[in-house]
């Protein structure tokens, strides 16, 4: 995948994060979108070390989707936990 499947990627990944956990979290499109590609890059990454399970490199891969948006939620319940829950 180039650079732009991987922001695509990530802002679907970090919004589907953020709509499966809701609450006022900062960053909006910019903070989404970087949840979404950290989080797809750690869900890579576990997926590979613990599940091993290789991530393809293909955009339409459903493992790579499941990957993304995991990792994109364990990220954000990681912010949440570190900076304090911001559902108020």
């Amino acid at each position: 995948m180039n650079i732009v499947s991987w922001i695509i990627l990530g802002l679907a990944a970090g919004v589907i994060a953020k709509v499966l956990l809701p609450g006022r979290d900062p960053g909006g499109l910019v903070g989404t979108t970087l949840i979404g590609v950290v989080g797809a890059s750690l869900g890579g990454w576990i997926s590979a070390r613990f599940l091993d399970r290789p991530i393809s490199k293909d955009f339409f891969d459903l493992p790579t989707w499941i990957a993304a948006i995991g990792g994109s939620l364990v990220l954000l319940i990681g912010y949440r936990l570190l900076f304090g829950n911001s559902r108020d």
